[in-house]
Parts: C-alpha cells; structure tokens; sequence
C-alpha cells in the first residue's frame, strides 16, 4: 500500500531530511586522504544523537546480521550499502555516503558522493552525470507522471553519458517507515508504473557505474560492489508532491556549502 501524506506529516518527514542534510555537510568537512571511515560514522551518529534524532540505518536489518553503522559508506567501486571501516580513504577515490535519521516517527534518508582529493576527469564526470540524473528525475515526479517517467530521465542521461545504470537497487517511499512502496527504479519507460499522486514521498537516487551496469554482493552481506571493479556514484534526494508539483525536502546546500569552505 502506498501512504499519501499530509501536509503536517510532510514537513516532519522534511525536519528528519534536514537532519540527514546536516549530518553529510559535517562529513563533508572531513573527508580527505587519511581519513578513515569509522571516525566519519562516528562523528555522524554523535550529531544525530545530540540534536534528538536516531540513526536511521544502525541495526536495520535481519536480527542475524543488523547494519552495524550509522553511515554506509561505500567507496570507490562500492555502490551502496558499504560497512565503514578503519582503512583510511586515499587521494583519488570517491566516496558514497547515505544517511538515515528518525525523528518525530518519521524518517530523512539520502546520499552524496564526494571525491577524496584530486580525482580523474573521468571519475568527475561520472559524479557530475549522477548528480544531473538526479535532478531529472526530480523534474518529472508531477501529480499524472508515472513512475516510469522519473526512471527513464534517469536512465537516458545516464546510459547517454556511456554509464552503466545498476537495476536490482531502487529508490522507493519514504515515511514512518525507511522503505515504503513504490518502489522507484533508475531505469524504465515513460507512462510505465504507478500514478504519481499529491502526497507522495520519495527517495530518488540514482545509482550509476562508470562500467557495467552488473553488481555482486560481498560476504559481509551488506556491500554491494560494480562487478568490473570499476567505480560507482549514488546521489539521494527525498523529494514530496506539493499542489502537484516536486518539492525536494532535503537539501545539498549544506554540503556544498562545507566543501567550498574547504578549498
């Protein structure tokens, strides 16, 4: 089932994406070579905490195996799902971070990928394309689009650029719970999938290789990783339809603000 929301649980969920926001642009001060990982969890959980909300990732999952960290940071050829380790982060890699946060009974739930130094034109443009498909996909979430309509923005800029758009990893419904329905897939047909409606919240984000669109799972059970090995970008943005039209209800300007003030 899929839950339309009002205005007032709207600008809950909005206070929760905030949250996430803040959260990534204090990554964004410290991610540079040396660094690793763990502390940058670290750092994001202590902020979640202190400011009344609660990690939204850490112990998701089966009671087997619980996500351990507040943040997945994948790198490099990582896609999503990354468990953050004590290995530090290197010049010229790129690093996906996805944050959850619930508070108030509603969660935020996005992603940014940042470059660790100096990286390749190569890589660049990857990121840069991610980040463009995103924003695509945001322009056709309007009260009468399909699902299919975002999903094929994305994919069109993305396999135009010469990238590799991952299939078995979503967007999907955000809300009370971190997963809801639909499901919002990077790839599709214009007028497939389900109506978007007045009240609905998504998480787009796009997921795109710099190879082929194939992935594998790591024994660690949580990592997904390119199966070229080659590099990998995420962008996240919870977005709402608002008197029919998308409001992004997270925000990178916190983060773009934190990495301008590190050059």
């Amino acid at each position: 089932m899929i839950y339309l929301k009002t205005r007032e649980e709207i600008e809950l969920i909005r206070e929760s994406a905030l949250m996430v926001s803040k959260t990534l642009a204090i990554v964004a001060k410290e991610v540079k070579p040396g660094v690793e990982p763990i502390y940058l969890d670290k750092l994001a959980e202590e902020f979640i905490l202190d400011n009344g909300g609660i990690p939204g990732f850490k112990g998701y999952g089966s009671k087997k195996n619980p996500f351990p960290a507040t943040l997945c940071i994948s790198i490099n050829e990582a896609v999503v799902h990354g468990v953050p380790t004590k290995k530090p982060l290197r010049e010229g890699d790129i690093i996906s971070v996805d944050c959850g946060v619930k508070k108030n009974g509603f969660y935020g739930d996005h992603a940014y990928t940042f470059a660790v130094g100096e990286i390749s034109p190569e890589i660049q443009k990857l990121i840069t394309v991610t980040k463009e498909s995103l924003y695509l996909g945001i322009e056709q979430m309007i009260s009468g689009n399909r699902i299919g309509d975002i999903s094929f923005a994305i994919q069109q800029h993305a396999e135009k650029n010469g990238f590799g758009v991952v299939r078995e990893l979503v967007g999907h419904g955000l809300g009370k719970n971190l997963h809801e329905k639909p499901e919002v897939p990077n790839y599709g047909k214009r007028g497939d999938g389900q109506k978007l409606k007045e009240g609905m919240v998504l998480a787009i984000e796009p997921m795109i290789n710099l190879g082929s669109k194939n992935i594998k799972q790591l024994n660690d059970g949580w990592t997904i990783i390119t199966y070229d090995g080659k590099p990998s970008a995420h962008f996240e943005h919870n977005v709402a339809i608002i008197d029919g039209k998308p409001e992004i209800l997270s925000s990178f300007k916190f983060i773009e603000e934190a990495l301008n003030n590190k050059k």
